[in-house]
């Protein structure tokens, strides 16, 4: 199959893939390159929409059953994670209220901006991982994974902390320092 019929090279698949490489990077250089809250807020208000387009773009497949690599550890997630809530702190925590746990719970349901961006980073990372390997029946269930994943979980995610990522953008980011992370290590 030559890569014009190949739906693993479709403008679509290629869009996925270059968004998802540009958010993975910038969350990995959180760690060491000095950025700054402010510079996260506006990557991720304008990262995180273009995912969900490119994303939602994504060719409906049916799987191969291709065991797929998991390239994300335990502790990438984690440094992921932790370098996000560095630049947060107290306001990497969020009330969710688009949850459908909301409906038993007798008090407000939070989550954290960090676990949600790692969460996401985790999915995309090991998708891009396939594609940097260039097997074609792995590629191809990646994407049927990545497109499952965002649908099923994810999707809800990334739109649910856009709401915290914008309102600390817009609303309570004049009125603060720019913190840098700083290496611990």
């Amino acid at each position: 199959m030559n890569t014009q019929d190949n739906p693993n090279y479709s403008p679509a698949v290629i869009d996925m893939i270059t968004v998802s490489a540009e958010y993975c990077l910038f969350l990995e250089k959180l760690i060491t390159s000095g950025t700054t809250r402010r510079q996260l807020l506006e990557q991720m208000t304008r990262l995180l929409p273009l995912i969900y387009v490119k994303a939602s773009l994504l060719p409906e497949l049916e799987e191969y059953g291709c065991l797929l690599p998991e390239a994300v550890t335990e502790e990438d997630y984690d440094e992921v994670r932790q370098s996000v809530w560095r630049l947060l702190k107290a306001d990497d925590e969020y009330l969710e209220v688009f949850t459908p746990d909301m409906q038993y719970s007798e008090g407000a349901m939070t989550h954290t901006i960090s676990e949600d961006l790692a969460d996401i980073y985790q999915d995309l990372k090991n998708f891009v991982a396939v594609f940097a390997d260039r097997n074609d029946e792995a590629m191809h269930d990646a994407i049927v994974k990545v497109h499952d994943n965002f649908r099923t979980y994810w999707g809800q995610c990334l739109v649910n902390v856009m709401r915290p990522l914008h309102d600390l953008l817009y609303n309570k980011a004049e009125n603060e320092e720019d913190d840098v992370i700083e290496d611990n290590t």
